[in-house]
């Protein structure tokens, strides 16, 4: 796992606005690893149940050949 990072811009002093340094944090691995797997997570499941209501509309409707295209691309999820 990475270290925690941190790093700083310099910025040169201008006499009339008075900028001196500006510090900058970068997120820790860790924590985007975190936030990337719950997002990936909470995409997985909107697609399934997405596909999931699909599916039970085509058999609500008898639609039989949307049932077969959409079963199809649910397995991909199980």
């Amino acid at each position: 796992m990475k270290k925690q990072v941190t790093s700083y811009v310099l910025i040169r002093y201008q006499f009339p606005k008075r900028v001196a340094i500006k510090a900058k944090r970068e997120v820790p691995y860790d924590i985007k690893l975190a936030a990337r797997l719950v997002l990936d997570e909470l995409v997985f499941m909107w697609n399934k149940n997405a596909l999931e209501e699909q599916i039970n509309i085509a058999i609500d409707q008898d639609d039989q050949q949307t049932f077969h295209e959409l079963s199809k691309r649910y397995a991909k999820y199980l």
